[in-house]
């Protein structure tokens, strides 16, 4: 939903953006990219903290993908995946400095989102079937044979350097709003609320009993499917 500027006088009200799964998700696949990528730069013995942190990224994507469909408003992928025409008007717009602020995330923002979703579960699915030629193998492993696991290892390697070209883009991003449009993207992960003096009113937040079986039932899947 748009938020158009306001030429009222009315205070801004606070408005709840994000439910507490999705806040929770973002900042516990912040913590567990972190471990992966430094326990995979350190190698050795670390490898063991690095596969139970790509299996616990995996359990987080798979929870994100479904809150996609089944969360609150603002979660849901119909609510801010847009079509071309959607991301080149706001693209147009951002150049020229006059682009309308929404709820949720921005056109732009719709389709980083699916990037880093999309480039992360590459990341934590080849590493199930990745090796280093020296002690570590991936859980699944003997699902392929040794030619195969070569080649998703490389990807897995190759596809690193994009995950940290898309999180400098993000930052990047989360700064040019900031500091240029005056917009803090960050307040509102962490509280859940944006405040807004256009007569919004609060999309219903979904269960959070919902998100705990979603949650779960991914994480029991998953083990039973990999372990």
């Amino acid at each position: 939903m748009l938020d158009t500027p306001s030429t009222d006088n009315r205070r801004p009200s606070a408005i709840p953006v994000w439910d507490l799964p999705t806040r929770l998700f973002h900042w516990l696949l912040v913590v567990m990219v972190a471990v992966s990528f430094t326990t995979g730069s350190i190698g050795g013995n670390a490898m063991q903290y690095h596969e139970w942190s790509g299996f616990a990224i995996l359990i987080l994507l798979t929870f994100r993908i479904t809150w996609g469909f089944v969360g609150s408003r603002t979660s849901r992928f119909r609510d801010f995946v847009k079509g071309p025409a959607a991301v080149w008007g706001y693209a147009t717009a951002l150049v020229r400095g006059k682009t309308e602020r929404y709820l949720g995330h921005n056109p732009l923002g719709g389709w980083s989102v699916l990037a880093m979703l999309l480039a992360l579960f590459v990341q934590a699915a080849t590493g199930l079937f990745a090796n280093d030629d020296i002690i570590t193998e991936g859980p699944l492993f003997l699902w392929v044979s040794k030619p195969v696991s070569d080649w998703l290892s490389g990807i897995h390697r190759l596809n690193r350097v994009l995950i940290m070209a898309l999180v400098a883009t993000h930052l990047a991003a989360v700064l040019f709003y900031l500091v240029i449009e005056r917009e803090n993207l960050i307040q509102p992960m962490l509280t859940g609320i944006k405040y807004r003096s256009s007569g919004e009113t609060a999309p219903p937040a979904a269960s959070i009993g919902l998100a705990a079986v979603v949650a779960a039932a991914a994480g029991v899947l998953l083990y039973l499917l990999i372990y």
